[in-house]
């Protein structure tokens, strides 16, 4: 099969190495510095301390990749609108869309009954854009974990002593597609569980981006500065307890994933979460997946949020102050 990795940064380079060097046909969509370094040096991705290279196929033109089977795409969720139209010349009629973004997905409401189901998520995909034009049908839900960073451009650093890619169906049980999907990875050294409830894993993976990750950005800290302040922590705990009463709204049951993250330790406690790294680095944060769709969905379900709402009102006013708030002039929170 062709896959593409549309938004080969730091995770996506990850993903796309391990799959090339498995023996998998696999372009990457880069830009910048780090699409320039790959196609000079080819791409280095350091696992387990072992630096693995590869030669994928690297371009900022997706006409060049042609039709695929597979696009997986790893672009922030303020990328999509624009990404969303750039890809359609790797997108057939079978072609599988892997949505592999942070927070709430712009798919989330496919197939749902209830508050949700014909509510745009103006935080995540104002006017519905990316609805319209990638389609959610053809939609397969994602949730990485793997904490990657650049050490130089195309030289990509993992963190964790493992990585996966749950994947899931938003109609939920396991389809065939999924099963294929989970197939390529399997020679691999990333993990691709099978969810049967997909948006419970994405809820799930949202506790820890929510709740720790946005204080490190508020506190410049790394996730073992954040999770070994008490304080801090403390902070954190409510966070992800309002997180889990809003999702208890709509039927998923983050009592578990709570206290497994309270009990546990962060993945790795030198790792800056990705949405520090885009802060230190000026670009634009995903403060609208991860904190204000929550709210919104709060308010939409008529659960309270009382720290949540603080928190966004911080994190909203460092980015406007710093040039690292994306634009989304529909979203409106007082």
């Amino acid at each position: 099969m062709k896959i593409c990795i549309f938004g080969a940064g730091a995770v996506g380079a990850m993903i796309g190495g391990e799959l090339v060097r498995v023996g998998h046909d696999v372009t990457l969509i880069a830009r910048g510095p780090h699409l320039a370094a790959i196609q000079a040096n080819g791409l280095t991705v350091i696992l387990n301390g072992e630096r693995r290279h590869s030669t994928p196929f690297a371009t900022d033109d997706p006409e060049e990749a042609g039709l695929q089977d597979i696009v997986i795409f790893g672009v922030k969720t303020h990328q999509l609108a624009a990404a969303s139209i750039q890809a359609q010349p790797l997108l057939g009629p079978e072609t599988i869309i892997v949505a592999a973004q942070n927070g709430i997905p712009w798919w989330y409401r496919h197939g749902l009954d209830g508050p949700l189901a014909t509510h745009t998520l103006t935080a995540i995909d104002p006017g519905d854009r990316v609805w319209k034009t990638l389609g959610p049908e053809r939609v397969v839900g994602a949730v990485i974990n793997g904490s990657c960073a650049l050490e130089a451009p195309g030289i990509v650093d993992h963190h964790q002593t493992s990585r996966s890619l749950t994947i899931g169906e938003p109609l939920g049980g396991i389809s065939q597609r999924c099963r294929d999907l989970a197939a390529i990875f399997a020679e691999t050294d990333i993990e691709a569980p099978i969810a049967q409830d997909i948006r419970h894993a994405l809820w799930a993976k949202l506790l820890n981006n929510i709740g720790v990750s946005t204080l490190c950005v508020l506190t410049r800290s790394a996730l073992g500065k954040v999770n070994g302040d008490p304080r801090c922590f403390a902070l954190a705990i409510q966070i992800m307890e309002e997180t889990a009463r809003v999702a208890a709204r709509l039927g998923i049951d983050l009592s578990d994933a709570v206290a497994a993250r309270i009990k546990g330790g962060p993945v790795s406690t030198t790792h800056k979460p990705s949405t520090l790294q885009d802060f230190e680095a000026g670009r634009p944060m995903e403060i609208d997946a991860l904190v204000g769709a929550v709210i919104e969905i709060a308010r939409l379900v008529g659960e309270p949020t009382p720290v949540i709402d603080n928190l966004y009102a911080l994190l909203r006013r460092l980015a406007e102050e710093t040039g690292t708030y994306p634009a989304n002039p529909e979203f409106v929170l007082i």
